[in-house]
């Protein structure tokens, strides 16, 4: 039997037991064991990280853009060196088919490296003056403590994020990850500190985040957040920013639609739509959760798409042909069953799925969804899709901007003219032709709109919240 290991919270560059002294249990979702205890964090840590990171980052301002090149450079190293560590720790703690444990490691490589460039690209510019004798200039300085809020789905990619920018741009970091999702952070800030990233400059506290999160948005040594999480919980964190006028991003939730036309290559579509919704059983907030077909080729997509989702692997995790894992929590698991049997009670037809194996949910297609029933609106965060038939495209692109959301567009056909047309249409923060609608990159603009969030994530778009102008002028004698 193996031992449950117990972990600390990451507080200036040491283990640090959490003052309440105590511990929750942190559990595998494919049997619901424990697979770790973690510590409780308090108020009273979570102020103790923000000072800690803020006296880290007064105290370690000197380093050249060439250290913090260095500390990014060598930590993608080691995590190319511990990759199998990550991979086990996404499959056993948050239930990451292999798949999609390799996509988050190789995502995390990549982020490591391409925020390693930024150190030296932070440009500031000499400005004309309307003054006679006059220089003047802008320079980028970096904002001090920036909080990340990360979520359990990618929870790699979400750290590497909010912590790889911050000590690129000169900041310090006080992360707070999802309470099923903990273990992943504190490995990263073992790998961030073997780096050579001095002690405070990256601190993981973990808890319970409606118990600790606001006391470290508000705190008053905090200047910038970063924010992944559902929409509720984003305009809470928004309501705070604004009252303290912290700069903020929130990436939140999604109803992502992908249209296929007439003209589209149907296999590829298929495969595009299942990887959009079925990839990490739809815990993904760019997920296409509404996929809208032309009538010519409803029928042939539809049986194609019923025979992809069939033909799902619900085997071992570890097994690389496997695509569908458990649902992080029961909580989670009943939004689940509450959408389908909801649908299903007010006339939906169930294509395929709507049962369970375990904590795993089979790939549900419906077809016939409307308006009333939770699923039409409503973000599953699961493995579950609406197919909707369209006669012209213009009715399509009306349905498809229905929605509070706007996170990710997929648009399927072999004309480039109308697939640019309908691109611009697209009210969405990000639009994928001929593609799924999971895509990400560390170095795009990423982000979405209206109820999927503010503000943008990559190595250009987070300058906006991590660095600030300061504009110097001197008087030339």
């Amino acid at each position: 039997m193996n031992k449950i290991k117990q972990t600390e919270l990451w507080i200036g560059g040491e283990h640090v037991a959490p003052s309440s002294g105590k511990y929750f249990d942190d559990l595998n979702p494919d049997d619901d064991t424990v697979y770790s205890r973690v510590a409780s964090g308090t108020a009273e840590d979570m102020d103790k990280a923000v000072k800690i990171a803020h006296a880290a980052f007064k105290n370690n301002q000197h380093w050249l853009a060439a250290d913090r090149e260095r500390w990014l450079c060598k930590a993608a190293e080691l995590v190319e060196r511990d990759r199998q560590d990550y991979i086990d720790i996404l499959v056993d703690e948050v239930g990451s088919p292999l798949f999609k444990a390799q996509f988050e490691v190789n995502y995390c490589i990549s982020g490591l490296r391409a925020a390693a460039g930024v150190p030296r690209t932070l440009k500031g510019e000499v400005i004309p003056s309307d003054m006679p004798g006059a220089f003047s200039m802008a320079v980028r300085e970096p904002v001090g403590v920036v909080a990340g809020i990360s979520p359990f789905n990618v929870p790699l990619l979400k750290v590497t994020k909010q912590g790889a920018m911050p000590i690129a741009t000169g900041n310090a970091t006080v992360h707070l990850p999802s309470e099923f999702a903990s273990q992943v952070a504190l490995r990263f800030a073992q790998t961030l500190h073997e780096a050579g990233v001095p002690a405070g400059l990256f601190n993981v506290v973990t808890g319970n985040p409606f118990d600790i999160g606001d006391v470290l948005t508000t705190h008053p040594l905090v200047h910038s957040i970063n924010f992944c999480g559902s929409p509720r919980i984003g305009k809470h964190v928004a309501e705070l920013a604004a009252k303290n006028l912290k700069p903020v991003t929130l990436e939140l939730g999604g109803k992502s639609p992908l249209l296929v036309l007439a003209d589209a290559d149907i296999d590829e579509a298929v495969q595009a739509a299942h990887l959009s919704i079925f990839f990490f059983q739809g815990q993904a907030c760019m997920g296409a959760s509404r996929i809208f077909l032309q009538r010519a080729i409803a029928d042939e997509f539809t049986e194609k798409f019923k025979a992809a989702a069939l033909d799902s692997k619900m085997a071992d995790l570890r097994h690389i042909a496997t695509s569908i894992g458990p649902i992080i929590s029961e909580r989670q698991r009943e939004r689940v069953r509450r959408h389908i049997e909801d649908a299903r009670g007010k006339g939906a037809e169930i294509l395929t799925g709507g049962g369970w194996v375990g904590n795993r949910c089979q790939p549900t297609i419906l077809r016939g969804v409307t308006e009333g029933m939770e699923v039409f609106r409503n973000e599953t965060f699961g493995p579950v899709t609406a197919l909707y038939t369209f006669d012209n495209v213009e009715e399509a692109m009306q349905q498809a901007n229905d929605t509070e959301y706007g996170l990710s567009f997929s648009i399927f056909t072999r004309d480039i003219d109308t697939a640019f047309r309908l691109a611009r249409q697209a009210e969405s923060g990000m639009v994928h032709i001929n593609r799924a609608t999971i895509q990400d990159e560390p170095h795009v603009p990423f982000g979405g709109q209206g109820l999927s969030g503010f503000g943008r994530e990559g190595t250009t778009a987070d300058l906006d919240v991590m660095t600030q102008w300061k504009w110097i002028t001197i008087r030339m004698t």
